[in-house]
């Protein structure tokens, strides 16, 4: 070694909450003293998208994905025993941000935080709500209100929590979405220019303080397996960050032009089948946001090996960590300038991803930006369209995973020997104790400081003042997640985003003798048995779970393989589901889930099918299900159980065309697909 001081290593995190506060605050401080440097809190699909524990939409979702927080109690106990003043928090919530960074404020001005004190906060929430329309479905409003609540936050922690990254602008999700690198990065920025134009506008912030605003919006971005062209990806963001803000804003200190970014490494590509080929794969996604100084993380989590089969244990995510110390620490990494600066061939990479990616942003521009490209579709017709692209790679052989559709024979792995005992599960008990204790401190708050509280965010709303001093006082008075939602969605409505799906290209070709043209022609003769024009598939997203790309991807193949599809979008109940199965007089419902509250959803759906006396409509799942999970719902009468490994999306068209063939009593059809 040169003798030359070793630079800092970035933040390291594990994603992580389950259950209740007091099991997630117990974790958080086991993860501390393993030499984790900052905390990264997962909140459930409940509090994410705005609901108490006891409404019917939270049903099978409480503590599931995340720690439920549904007042100041829960938060208060999340982070007992933890010196806030000394964490660096980031928190993965973006509707429901300004009510989570409340309750965050208030339990630090408990620990002793006030006034001037409270500056020394720093963390991240994550408050991207254009991702959540186009890829995640956590979002609550609509698009103006949205940017208005992010406005807000904004300026307020630009004024009173100055260390505190209001905003994580995230590509991550986009890229799981199907975004291709260019997408991944225009579309990003162009939600940051949605966000700093409508700051500035908002005439809150004085022109001299803008720089700081701009200082402190963060990303949070994914790394795939493509190494190099992930590196370059980072480097084109720098690039493209501090020209933005110098000619757009004017910002002239490079300090606060500065690209700082976040990462959670792939989730997307991890896989079911030989889970243990995803060590590498995480290893590698590291390796392209850490090698490159100029271009480096500031923070990194990765995600467990066995993600793709449930939730992740204690251990697994020890070993995530352990992976980031011992390139920071073993390793000579930290001890050089930038290795890749001079290489003509990373420079050629980079130009090419910085024309392609503002030529994409000035399409956007064009359109009225970001907010606008949403509302009217484009951004996630766009993305359904990408992804539809790369599941035909994947399924022609032409894109190759390992393990997936190539050397797919495999010793034993003594990892996943005991599948039941290799992910964590969540007590099903746990949602009752969960809503018991809701009612417990509603019972004893203070209700007309909470009425009165309640009344004047309303008030704020309908007006134009920022509404997080309004925020604060709600949570001072002991109101609930729901309740706060719920006094938005009054003033603001509710939004439900474009699903993309009917305007999607084809994306696989159909010529005579293709498995989708044999799957056609299996289709046709089934309606035709049946003697109606088309065979009718209702995709259904049950519960609170947003992630819709697989029944996105389903929905399109279905779609062009002959089906009528009756596709409704996200965060639907039972009920909803059942009705419009009835309504639409369709043949199969097919369901997705990947939070895990498919136990509790899928049946219920069965009982209220067999309840209108449609039991012969044949019910398919798809999502991250356990072994054991998919027996017993078999053995409930689910027809068929596909997960992750199931990756043919043509085979499983197939599949339904034959448990709609075997429902209606046809003999199965000879035909190969």
């Amino acid at each position: 070694m040169s003798g030359r001081q070793k630079d800092r290593p970035w933040l390291m995190r594990t994603y992580a909450g389950h259950s209740t506060a007091e099991a997630s605050n117990e974790l958080y401080r086991r993860n501390l003293a393993k030499g984790q440097t900052g905390l990264s809190v997962a909140f459930d699909l409940p509090t994410q998208t705005g609901y108490d524990p006891d409404h019917v939409l939270a049903r099978g979702e409480v503590g599931r994905v995340g720690v439920p927080v549904s007042h100041l109690g829960d938060m208060r106990r999340l982070f007992q025993d933890i010196p806030l003043e000394q964490m660096n928090t980031s928190m993965t919530i973006n509707a429901t941000a300004m009510w989570l960074l409340a309750l965050y404020q208030v339990v630090a001005e408990e620990q002793g935080l006030d006034g001037e004190a409270l500056g020394r906060l720093q963390g991240t929430t994550q408050n991207d709500i254009v991702k959540e329309y186009l890829s995640r479905g956590t979002h609550v409003f609509p698009p103006g209100p949205s940017l208005r609540l992010t406005t807000d936050m904004i300026t307020y922690t630009v004024n009173r929590i100055p260390k505190w990254n209001p905003i994580n602008i995230c590509s991550y999700h986009l890229q799981e979405a199907g975004a291709t690198p260019v997408q991944e990065i225009a579309y990003a920025m162009s939600t940051a220019v949605a966000v700093l134009d409508a700051v500035r506008d908002s005439g809150q912030v004085p022109e001299e303080k803008f720089g700081a605003v701009v200082a402190r919006i963060s990303f949070f971005v994914n790394a795939g397996v493509r190494f190099i062209e992930e590196m370059c990806k980072m480097r084109a963001f720098g690039r493209i960050w501090d020209r933005v803000t110098r000619e757009r804003y004017g910002i002239t200190d490079a300090k606060q032009r500065r690209f700082r970014y976040g990462v959670q490494v792939n989730s997307l590509g991890l896989t079911e089948a030989q889970p243990e080929n995803n060590v590498q794969r995480i290893v590698l996604e590291m390796l392209a946001v850490t090698l490159s100084k100029d271009a480096r993380a500031r923070a990194v989590q990765l995600p467990a090996w066995n993600e793709a089969l449930g939730l992740p244990r204690p251990w697994d995510q020890q070993w995530s960590l352990r992976i980031q110390q011992v390139l920071a620490h073993e390793s000579d990494l930290l001890e050089y300038e930038d290795i890749f600066a001079g290489s003509h061939v990373i420079e050629a990479k980079v130009d090419e991803l910085v024309a392609d990616s503002l030529a994409e942003m000035d399409r956007i521009e064009q359109m009225g930006g970001a907010m606008a490209a949403v509302e009217s579709g484009y951004l996630k017709s766009e993305l359904v369209s990408s992804h539809a692209e790369r599941r035909a790679r994947i399924e022609a052989g032409d894109e190759k995973i390992i393990g997936v559709n190539v050397y797919e024979t495999t010793e034993p792995n003594p990892l996943t020997a005991d599948l039941d005992g290799a992910i964590m599960t969540v007590d099903p008990a746990n949602e009752a104790r969960v809503v018991a204790a809701l009612h417990e401190w509603r019972d004893n708050r203070d209700e007309p400081r909470a009425t009165e509280a309640l009344a004047a965010l309303k008030k704020a709303a309908a007006g134009t003042e920022n509404l997080m001093e309004a925020t604060v006082e709600c949570a001072r008075a002991g109101v609930t997640t729901g309740e706060w939602s719920w006094a938005l969605r009054d003033v603001f409505g509710e939004f439900r985003a474009p699903t993309g799906v009917s305007s999607a290209p084809v994306a696989v070709t159909a010529e005579e003798g293709s498995p989708l043209a044999l799957v056609r022609e299996k289709t046709a003769r089934t309606a035709e048995d049946l003697g109606v024009g088309r065979l009718r598939l209702l995709v259904g997203k049950p519960g609170l779970d947003g992630h819709s790309n697989g029944a996105e991807q389903i929905a399109v193949r279905a779609r062009d393989a002959g089906f009528e599809v009756v596709y409704q979008g996200i965060r639907l109940t039972p009920e909803q589901i059942v009705s419009a199965a009835v309504a639409e007089d369709v043949h199969c419902v097919g369901l997705s889930i990947l939070s895990g509250s498919h136990a509790e959803l899928v049946p219920d759906v069965l009982v209220r099918l067999r309840r209108t006396g449609a039991d012969d409509i044949p019910v398919i799942a798809g999502g991250i299900i356990p072994p054991a999970d998919a027996e017993a719902l078999i053995r409930a009468g689910v027809a068929a159980v596909f997960t992750p490994k199931d990756f043919g999306i043509t085979e499983i068209i197939g599949r339904i065309v034959d448990e709609i063939r075997k429902a209606n009593k046809l003999d199965p059809l000879e035909v190969p697909a």
